[in-house]
């Protein structure tokens, strides 16, 4: 099923008409790759982060420790795959301007 999402466009002196913008498969198999990358790096950027935070304050190194930190920096920092695919879609609904 295609990703699609509408977005508001201004018609002078009426109310804004709703267009929805669909990914081809090619987009939206594009954008979860990008997605799929960038949370990669997120995750290995959040572990570095967390070993040094575990460091700082002098906690132990347990692999669990770590990784529960890491997770719970990921999750503030993680965008999600809607994101990728809805900046995608307002993207080609601004170029259709």
């Amino acid at each position: 099923m295609a990703f699609s999402k509408s977005f508001p466009r201004a018609v002078k002196g009426s109310p804004p008409v709703w267009e929805e913008i669909s990914l081809t498969a090619a987009e939206e198999k594009e954008q979860e790759q990008l997605s799929k990358e960038e949370n990669k790096r997120l995750m290995e950027e959040c572990i570095d982060d967390a070993r040094d935070i575990a460091r700082k304050k002098q906690l132990k190194e347990y692999q669990t420790d770590i990784t529960n930190i890491a997770i719970a920096l990921f999750e503030k920092r993680a965008s999600h795959l809607v994101y990728w695919k809805e900046s995608k879609a307002k993207e080609k609904f601004d170029s259709t301007s």
